[in-house]
């Protein structure tokens, strides 16, 4: 008689909830950013992150540029940005994103990029050269940088401070239990001191950074992370849901509902963040425009 093999069972893929669904993407703002972007060869993490908000986002004429290229050195387990050995540096790259932005008509963007520690100074230069070159077409433009921990280096810090953000955003991503899981080649008291040197070297720069929730993490490593954040001065917070890029990522331990979003933003506002964006779809850029202004009005008031 054969052999009978019997088949594994494949579980279903839990649904989304109904608060994490979005429209796909397709309005004639989108398909004009999209064919910008692609005409000067710019990369933006909203596609390379499968970002669920890029319709959104694109709708309104707001994007985060990623420059130094589409290819990190590192591969953290959340992340769906390729990783491998990217190519060689585009000196060209601030200069184009700085006509995009022109051409954009934008007030408020954000610069993020790939991990380069194949770089003596992690890209901070590139950084430094994007910010010059947008100042110089569009002079009441704010600009945001998202940037990698360039390793610990100081000096790699010093040069985009030099150059003068509005906002200084490092993103924590989880709290420090899991860093060795999700985050390779990162370390969770090295984003520590970078947002803390931030505000020493910077202190008219905010800081701001944001976290994942749904990784396994649970509530009292969230708040002495918040506590941890405060103690270094950083002063807006991001707080979205993880989601799965595929099932070769790290896996989602649980959806968070909207009300713990609201209970997490009261916690963090308790503990001395000026301002807080906290809830499923949040992400690090998300409405970094109107978090920016609400940041603004918070200081000027207080």
């Amino acid at each position: 008689m054969p052999t009978i093999v019997p088949l594994s069972v494949v579980q279903p893929r839990e649904p989304k909830p109904e608060w994490l669904k979005v429209r796909a993407p397709g309005s004639p703002s989108y398909l004009r950013l999209k064919e910008l972007m692609r005409g000067l060869n710019l990369h933006t993490v909203c596609e390379e992150a499968r970002c669920p908000n890029i319709g959104e986002c694109w709708n309104h004429g707001t994007a985060t540029f990623m420059i130094l290229g589409d290819v990190c050195t590192r591969a953290c387990s959340y992340c769906a940005v390729a990783h491998g050995r990217p190519g060689a540096v585009d000196t060209a790259e601030p200069e184009r994103v700085a006509h995009a932005i022109q051409t954009l008509d934008l007030n408020h963007v954000v610069i993020t990029s790939v991990d380069r520690d194949d770089l003596a100074d992690g890209g901070a230069s590139i950084f430094a050269e994007t910010i010059r070159h947008t100042r110089a077409r569009v002079n009441d433009c704010r600009i945001e940088v998202l940037i990698p921990d360039f390793h610990g280096n100081h000096a790699a810090l010093r040069t985009v401070l030099d150059a003068r953000p509005d906002v200084l955003n490092h993103n924590t991503e989880t709290v420090q239990r899991l860093y060795r899981m999700a985050r390779s080649g990162g370390r969770y008291l090295r984003t520590l001191e970078l947002l803390g040197r931030s505000r020493r070297w910077a202190p008219d720069i905010p800081t701001k950074t944001g976290l994942m929730v749904g990784l396994g993490e649970d509530t009292d490593e969230l708040v002495a992370t918040f506590k941890d954040l405060r103690h270094v001065g950083c002063e807006i917070l991001t707080i979205g849901q993880y989601l799965r890029p595929s099932t070769d990522h790290a896996p989602m331990a649980r959806y968070y509902h909207p009300g713990e979003f609201r209970e997490l933003k009261r916690i963090a506002l308790d503990l001395g963040f000026v301002h807080v964006e906290s809830g499923p779809l949040v992400r690090s850029s998300y409405h970094a425009h109107e978090t920016a202004d609400a940041y603004a009005v918070a200081t000027s008031s207080g």
